[in-house]
This record gives C-alpha cells, sequence and structure tokens, in this order.
C-alpha cells in the first residue's frame, strides 16, 4: 500500500508540475488579495493589524477553494477515475495521495508565502509562527473538505459554484479556530487552545475525508 502511495504521489507531482499556471492561479490570488486590501480601506496602520487575522484567513480559504475545482477533473475526463474505481487498491488511499499532491505544491507554498503577506499587513512578527502553525494545521482540512464537494460535482460541467455552496459552511470552524488563534496571539493571549482544536479537526479530516471523497467519486462515475 505505502508503494502504491508513493507511486502515485510521484505521478501527480509529475503532472501538476506540467501545468504550472495550475499551482500559480491561487498564491497569485492570496497574493492579490491581500495587496488590495490596504488601498480599500486605507493605510492606518493600527485598523489593518486589528483586520489582519481574519483577512488572511478568508483570502486564504478562497485561495484553497479556488484551486479544488478542477482537481479531478482531469482524471474525469481522461477514464482515470474508472480505473481507480476498478483497481484492487482502495480508492480511498489514491484520492488521499492526490488530495496530499494537491496540498504539498499548493497549500504549502501558500502557508510559506503567508508570513510575507502577514508583515504587510502590519501583523507583528511574534504572530508568525502562530500564523504558520494555524495554516499548516488548517489548510489540509481545507483541501480535505474541498476534495469531498470536487468529488460530487466532478462530472459537472460547472460546478464550481455549487462546490462553493456545499463545501462553504464545512470551512466555518476552520475559519473561526484560525482567527481566533491569531487573534489571541495578537493580544498576547495563547494560543494553544485553538490550535489544539484544529489539530483535531486535522486528525479528524485525514482519517475520515479520504472515504467521503471515494464514496463521492463512485457517485459522480455512476459506480
Amino acid at each position: 500500500m505505502s508503494n502504491v502511495f508513493t507511486l502515485l504521489l510521484v505521478r501527480e507531482a509529475r503532472l501538476l508540475f506540467r501545468r504550472p499556471a495550475e499551482l500559480a492561479n491561487p498564491l497569485v490570488f492570496f497574493a492579490v488579495v491581500i495587496a488590495l486590501f490596504p488601498l480599500a480601506v486605507g493605510p492606518e496602520s493600527q485598523q489593518l493589524r486589528n483586520l489582519s487575522p481574519g483577512l488572511l484567513w478568508v483570502a486564504a480559504l478562497l485561495a484553497v477553494l479556488l484551486s479544488l475545482d478542477g482537481l479531478f477533473r482531469s482524471d474525469f475526463e481522461d477514464g482515470s477515475l474508472e480505473q481507480w474505481v476498478v483497481s484492487p487498491h482502495p480508492l480511498s488511499l489514491l484520492v488521499l495521495a492526490k488530495v496530499v499532491a494537491h496540498w504539498l505544491f499548493s497549500g504549502l507554498a501558500l502557508v510559506l508565502l503567508s508570513p510575507l503577506l502577514a508583515l504587510m499587513l502590519g501583523l507583528p512578527a511574534h504572530c508568525v509562527p502562530v500564523l504558520l502553525v494555524s495554516l499548516l494545521l488548517g489548510t489540509p482540512v481545507l483541501s480535505l473538505l474541498g476534495a469531498v464537494g470536487a468529488a460530487l460535482t466532478v462530472g459537472l460541467k460547472r460546478g464550481g459554484l455549487l462546490l462553493a455552496l456545499l463545501i462553504l459552511p464545512l470551512y466555518i470552524p476552520v475559519l473561526i479556530l484560525g482567527t481566533g488563534a491569531l487573534q489571541a496571539s495578537l493580544q498576547g493571549l495563547p494560543a494553544a487552545g485553538q490550535l489544539l482544536w484544529m489539530a483535531s479537526l486535522t486528525a479528524l479530516a485525514v482519517t475520515l475525508a479520504p472515504f467521503a471523497i471515494a464514496a463521492g467519486l463512485k457517485i459522480s462515475i455512476g459506480e
């Protein structure tokens, strides 16, 4: 099983490197939203600092959602998903490898970019570790939950809006915990409680979401 997981992870990495635009789009969107926000609300540093936790997390959430619409689409169009379903290997393991590859080359890049954009908004340097940890724990949950919606809408020609309607309500706990951790750090309070809850959500998503994704794919392709 581990060998199959590794081979599929390498395959997905190669495919992603052949489509650099798909990797760059969420990062560009994330950076543009953060860069334009000060122009809209004004350059007052205290106001930007107070708004930065919510802004960073909302922008990250929308950037991840933007990248998920076509997660399974190319595999659906070329018939790979049908091969996955009839494969003797567990479908949940195969889709987990795909989501992990997507997060490594999209979500992790977003996490690494976030400190620079946070400092642009005036977020204090002592809050940056909390931002990194919260995004490291939260973006995998966003990717896994989003993959459930992507699996259910993969057969639809214009499933992006439906994907957002299905998934955005599930993102609310992650958004609340992520912004709460940053707000607590900004006010000099401990953020360990929010981060531990976020870690629990991550463990729960990694455990259960692959089975939901596999079921969604089977429904979408009519198996």
